[in-house]
């Protein structure tokens, strides 16, 4: 069974762009969005992705990777204050994001409060947070019939995770902000074991690679150590969380193998930070074996030494940037406003002190702006300040570098890869380079770069697999067989059942529709039967349990003598019953009209009514049946191959062999110099040329086929060996002393057999009934 259906990806952020990360899934009929975040450099509206592209009432879940702003900050606001409750969509992220989130959030308010741009309130806030269901990594969890994810570890923050998304079959990896680098604290991001079709991955740093971590440690606490014996102050502008406790563990390991730097403070200016110490105290099982191993021999590594939090006193920035040199870990990174800010305002004109970006800046804020080192810039209160401090970038980002993110890439072998999360002269690099090294390797792998708001449609040809189970899966499939069933649909997935399971495995019922149709007759029984047998070959005429004259068509129709000139066509309905009783209906209502009733019904002939007309076309009596069907298959191999001879077995040869198939009669075809016999009871063939054998098997079907009765295709197909040796009638009862199949049992009430009439003699007497236990008789 081929499909093609369509996944449609659409960016309200983070397309060719750094910030607002949103990124929509759509497929059959289902809407999936990873992360909402909000742009660092813009505020208010400005700052949210393109959120009225989109009807939230249709989402069925959001997904959040991780807690950092630009991945997260827009939740509240499409909760409540979009359409989004109005459907049945649910918030997932995993329990350390969740944990933080809520500080983050509490402080973005906070910080958002006083300006008249504010985008939520506190309340907002705080019924948003009640809607997110927490997950763990490597959980699966079923958001609606069809329709899954499994969170795996990404690195980059406490918390992150990338989601492996399941959507009616379709596999879509959802990277998110991630790192493949084992940090301090943290693991290093999962390689999913499930193969995706569909990578949607960051490219922050396009083809850039960044240097080591022992490298660039080493780089950072030198150049920490030189501004100090300078006389300086060290800047470190960073996020509250995440890569702030990353260059923390590694201060303070520094701070203690140099006794002299003791004396130099390390100040860390979040409060923030300091509430969220207890959460990354809570989750140290998710940290890398360092980390849990130091905290099992109560060694707990975010209880640091030579690291204090500033005073919270007002006007805490000019004093410590009047005081003696000192190291201070500021928020926010990105240098927009904050204490980072006024404090790089203070320290600024002083040629002494330092400034080191730890992190990526995003094009637009002064973080990024600085890095150009600029003689001056504009203060927040409008002013121009001279800059002389020196600027200086070490990147700690935990983000994958060029040799990690193409490597993670071609680790994946995903059918499409989507790049987000970069800027677009980036992003458009690691794309050609990408490119590059799959033709190099001869893999078609399609790599997209969408723009925000541009529609991507993927189409998958895929095969959609049905499962046979219950008494389907009792026999093990053959090679080149059939299986008839029903194929059951349920939460994109199918599975193929015999009728009789469908309550145990699938809570279904089931019901048989009988139909009848009550049609005028105006012409003898006999002719009726002569013409039904002309078309299907033969069929069972006797008595229904009622005693009503009855001719059953190819099993499955039964026509009925109700009444003078009246005839009811009753049948269980079915595609193929329905499509026989259609044929029946025609061709009974045409007798009338046939030239074939005229011819026949005006031959003189007796009153007794003891002969019949035999139609040519129908299958003959039971003893002559086999007979005919041989000639019949000789005549149409001998005019494909030449002379066939015909060997019957020969029941009084007492040397004959007592093998398998030694009283079987066959044939045998001879083309050029090989021999080939084919066993009329299997209709096996047998011979040592390979070439004449397919020939000769491809011959044979045909001739099957055009010899057989439409009564005789509908019941079996090919002939077998039971099909050829035994009467037609003998093939719908049970024999005598054998158990009734589960078949039978099941439709004794939906069809009563029909009996056989009583046969009148010379003499008046009604014959016994026949001994085959009530079976349709074929009248002669």
């Amino acid at each position: 069974m081929a499909d093609t259906p369509t996944l449609s990806v659409t960016l309200l952020g983070a397309g060719q762009e750094v910030g607002r990360s949103c990124c929509v899934l759509q497929y059959r009929g289902r809407t999936i969005v990873c992360d909402a975040g909000v742009h660092p450099a813009y505020s208010g509206m400005a700052s949210l992705p393109f959120i009225d592209e989109l009807d939230w009432s249709t989402v069925d879940a959001i997904l959040v990777t991780h807690f950092h702003l630009d991945h997260a900050a827009a939740l509240t606001y499409i909760t409540e204050k979009t359409n989004f409750r109005d459907g049945k969509g649910k918030v997932y992220m995993t329990h350390p994001t969740k944990a933080v989130h809520k500080f983050m959030m509490q402080d973005y308010v906070r910080m958002g409060s006083s300006s008249s741009d504010a985008l939520f309130t506190p309340l907002d806030m705080t019924m948003s947070l009640a809607s997110i269901i927490p997950v763990s990594a490597h959980q699966l969890i079923t958001i609606c019939p069809g329709v899954s994810f499994t969170p795996y570890h990404a690195g980059h923050v406490l918390g992150a995770c990338m989601y492996l998304i399941d959507i009616a079959g379709l596999k879509i990896l959802y990277t998110g902000d991630y790192s493949r680098e084992e940090d301090r604290h943290l693991v290093k991001a999962e390689l999913p074991p499930i193969r995706p079709d569909v990578l949607i991955v960051e490219s922050t740093y396009g083809v850039q690679s960044l240097e080591g971590r022992d490298e660039k440690e080493q780089r950072f606490t030198s150049l920490v150590h030189a501004i100090i014996k300078r006389g300086g102050h060290v800047l470190l502008p960073t996020f509250a969380l995440g890569r702030a406790q990353e260059l923390l563990l590694v201060l303070d390991e520094y701070w203690k193998t140099h006794p002299d730097l003791h004396n130099v403070p390390i100040y860390y200016a979040s409060s923030l930070a300091r509430k969220c110490m207890a959460v990354y105290q809570t989750y140290i099982h998710t940290m890398n074996s360092n980390i849990r191993s130091r905290f099992a021999k109560r060694d707990n590594p975010f209880v640091f030494k030579y690291i204090s939090h500033v005073p919270q006193t007002r006007g805490w920035e000019k004093k410590i940037a009047e005081g003696p040199p000192c190291v201070v870990l500021a928020s926010p990174g990105f240098m927009q406003v904050g204490p980072s800010r006024e404090l790089f305002e203070h320290w600024a004109p002083d040629s002494r002190n330092g400034l080191i970006i730890t992190g990526y800046s995003i094009e637009g804020t002064l973080a990024r702006d600085i890095m150009t080192e600029p003689e001056d810039f504009v203060g927040l209160k409008g002013n121009t300040i001279p800059r002389k401090i020196s600027v200086d970038y070490i990147s700690f980002s935990a983000h994958v570098d060029y040799s990690q993110n193409s490597e993670f890439i071609e680790a994946v072998k995903a059918q499409h890869v989507v790049l987000v999360h970069g800027e677009q002269n980036a992003m458009a690099r690691l794309r050609g380079a990408m490119t590059s090294r799959f033709k190099e390797r001869d893999e078609d792998v399609k790599i997209h770069t969408p723009r925000n708001l541009e529609v991507l449609n993927l189409s998958f040809r895929g095969e959609r697999v049905a499962k046979a189970i219950g008494t389907l899966a009792d026999k093990p499939p053959q090679a080149n067989g059939v299986i008839s069933g029903l194929l059951v649909a349920k939460d994109y997935s199918y599975t193929l059942l015999d009728p009789r399971d469908l309550r145990d495995f699938a809570g279904l019922s089931t019901c048989t529709v009988t139909q009848r149709q009550k049609i005028v007759l105006g012409v003898r029984w006999d002719l009726v039967r002569w013409h039904l047998e002309g078309m299907f070959g033969s069929v069972e005429e006797g008595l229904d349990k009622d005693g009503v004259p009855t001719m059953r068509v190819m099993g499955a129709v039964d026509v009925k003598h109700t009444r003078d000139h009246e005839l009811t066509l009753e049948w269980d309905s079915s595609a193929s019953n329905d499509m026989i009783a259609d044929s029946t209906l025609a061709l009974i209502t045409g007798i009338d009209r046939s030239p074939a009733s005229v011819k026949l019904t005006t031959q003189p002939h007796s009153h007794s009514h003891s002969h019949s007309h035999v139609h040519p076309h129908a299958d003959g009596g039971e003893d002559a049946s086999p007979f005919i069907r041989i000639q019949r298959l000789v005549m149409f191999l001998e005019a494909h191959f030449g002379k066939v001879e015909l060997h019957m077995p020969d029941a009084d040869d007492p040397d004959q062999e007592q093998g398998e198939e030694s009283n079987d009669p066959w044939l045998v075809v001879r083309l050029d110099e090989a021999d080939a016999q084919i066993n009329l009871l299997t209709l096996n063939v047998f011979t040592s040329n390979e070439a004449l054998r397919k020939r000769v098997e491809a011959v044979l079907d045909m001739a099957v086929t055009t010899v057989s009765s439409l009564a005789e295709s509908f019941a079996s197909g090919a002939p077998t060996e039971d099909e050829d040796a035994v009467p037609e009638k003998q093939k719908l009862a049970t024999n005598d002393g054998e158990q009734p199949t589960r078949d039978e049992e099941d439709e004794k009430d939906s069809k009563s057999p029909v009996k056989p009439e009583a046969e009148v003699n010379d003499d008046g007497q009604e014959t016994e009934e026949s001994d085959d236990g009530g079976l349709l008789e074929v009248h002669d």
